[in-house]
Parts: C-alpha cells; sequence; structure tokens
C-alpha cells in the first residue's frame, strides 16, 4: 500500500464515556464506564452472561446460566421438567 493511501484510525485510543468521571458500577472496580453503566471489562463479561445481572434472562436452575427458553427454564431442564408422554 503506498504511503498516501494509509488510513488512520478514526476516534482512537477510544476513550471513556463520561469524560472518565462516571466509574463502572460493578462493586469494587474504579474503571471509567463505557457502556451499560460498566467498564470495557465489566461489559464484555454481561455481554458474555458472566455476570449476574446477565444479558438474556437465564435458566432459574441453580447454576444453570443457559438463555430460557419456556417457563423460567433452559430447553435442557425444561425437557427433564416436563417430559412428554411417548405414544
Amino acid at each position: 500500500m503506498p504511503e498516501a493511501q494509509k488510513t488512520t484510525l478514526k476516534n482512537w485510543p477510544r476513550t471513556a464515556k463520561g469524560g472518565g468521571k462516571k466509574a463502572c458500577t460493578v462493586e469494587g472496580c474504579k474503571r471509567p464506564y463505557r457502556a451499560k453503566s460498566y467498564c470495557f471489562f465489566h461489559f464484555k463479561k454481561w455481554r458474555q452472561g458472566e455476570l449476574p445481572h446477565s444479558r438474556y434472562r437465564t435458566c432459574s436452575k441453580a447454576e444453570c446460566r443457559v438463555k430460557t427458553e419456556k417457563g423460567g427454564l433452559c430447553a435442557k431442564h425444561y425437557a427433564e421438567t416436563y417430559k412428554t408422554a411417548a405414544a
């Protein structure tokens, strides 16, 4: 690529919203917030469903963090709970 056609990254490095004055809402985190009141690190964890307040409704069974399908349960636990009688 010729020198004249190099592209430059716009808005880089990324800066925190709020001018860095507002902190992440996770207890003990002092990083400036980026989105959804989380810093970049906790926002990524939120998107992946690793925080208690997850992106989607999760299965109501203990220790199951899978997205719900029906009745507050994931597909696996719903099938276990409401087995259909095979004719």
